[in-house]
């Protein structure tokens, strides 16, 4: 037979929804209900937790470069501005791709805080995420990593946390020194991870001329993979007139061979052949914006021909995310 639920115990204070904290799953709900937290008001925490928020980076200084710096820079960094300035005791705030071990975040023995932004994640809201790691590594022990954990669903977001008038400049580097302050006195474990790192990173450059236009260097060829804000059917139809006109290309030798779906951005693809370096892309990369601001403004119904393209290129979508 089944067991009863246990009942509220008569004259027990309930808390408000609001004021209910986040416990294990198993857990007696805080509300006072007398059943586990799960089938209680952890059922609605969680799929708040779980739903996929389609452009975390939204709202944010620099949105494409966000996404380019998740899903396709191996090693770089961002200094960041935090609203109402940083608290005592640390004296900057870094975005990372990627930090050693795996690591959310890193306060630093001097009190800096290293932030990654390539990790796994608990929930549907990156910048949630990343907002709650930030936190807690704000008020880590200087000298200890911050480890990973299940985000409350109603906590803060990036956008809640950091300055959206202050600039977003990623600096690219060519290697992950940037993980120790003094690389060339590192220990010998130290020093054998940032060999392992080193290798197996794709030399990268971001181009000065266009917005989150990032170079990048291959065994068989180089591509320039561009992250674009604009909204992906408006720009499908942009890419597919320039396609239909022969001018989609950043000159001879060099293609457009389709693009990423990222974080509810698009991102363009480009082949280029191997001397083709990133200083070579600048000039092309801008004469193709001003082509493609010109197709963007276009309203006019799309050829057969360029509906032929639009569809090639839609064929060619891979979703990172």
């Amino acid at each position: 037979m089944a067991k009863k639920r246990p009942q509220t115990k008569a004259g027990k204070q309930q808390l408000k929804d609001g004021e209910i904290p986040v416990v294990g799953a198993r857990e007696p709900c805080p509300c006072g209900s007398g059943r586990r937290y799960k089938a209680c008001h952890g059922r609605a925490a969680a799929q708040a937790v779980t739903e996929l928020v389609q452009r975390p980076f939204e709202g944010l200084a620099g949105e494409c470069d966000w996404v380019a710096l998740r899903e396709l820079v191996p090693a770089a960094t961002v200094e960041l501005t935090l609203k109402g300035g940083l608290p005592d005791g640390v004296p900057s705030v870094t975005l990372a791709t990627v930090l050693p071990m795996a690591w959310p975040a890193l306060r630093r023995d001097d009190g800096s805080v290293l932030l990654a932004l390539q990790n796994d994640t608990s929930s549907g809201d990156l910048s949630r995420d990343l907002a709650d790691t930030l936190q807690r590594a704000l008020e880590a022990e200087p000298g200890s990593p911050v480890a990973a954990r299940r985000v409350p669903a109603d906590g803060p977001r990036l956008q809640d946390v950091l300055d959206p008038d202050a600039p977003f400049a990623p600096v690219v580097h060519s290697g992950f020194e940037f993980w120790v302050p003094d690389a060339e006195n590192a220990t010998t474990e130290v020093s054998a991870s940032l060999e392992r790192a080193n290798d197996a990173a794709i030399p990268t450059a971001l181009l000065t001329g266009v917005d989150a236009a990032y170079w990048c260097e291959t065994p068989d060829k180089n591509h320039l993979r561009w992250v674009m804000p604009h909204p992906e059917e408006q720009l499908l139809d942009a890419l597919a007139r320039l396609h239909a006109a022969g001018a989609s290309s950043l000159g001879e030798g060099t293609r457009l061979v389709g693009s990423f779906r990222a974080h509810g951005l698009m991102v363009p693809v480009w082949d280029l052949p191997s001397a083709m370096g990133a200083q070579e892309c600048e000039k092309p990369a801008a004469v193709f914006a001003e082509r493609l601001a010109t197709a963007l403004a276009s309203d006019a119904p799309l050829t057969p021909e360029e509906r032929r393209a639009r569809g090639g290129l839609t064929n060619r979508q891979v979703t990172l995310s």
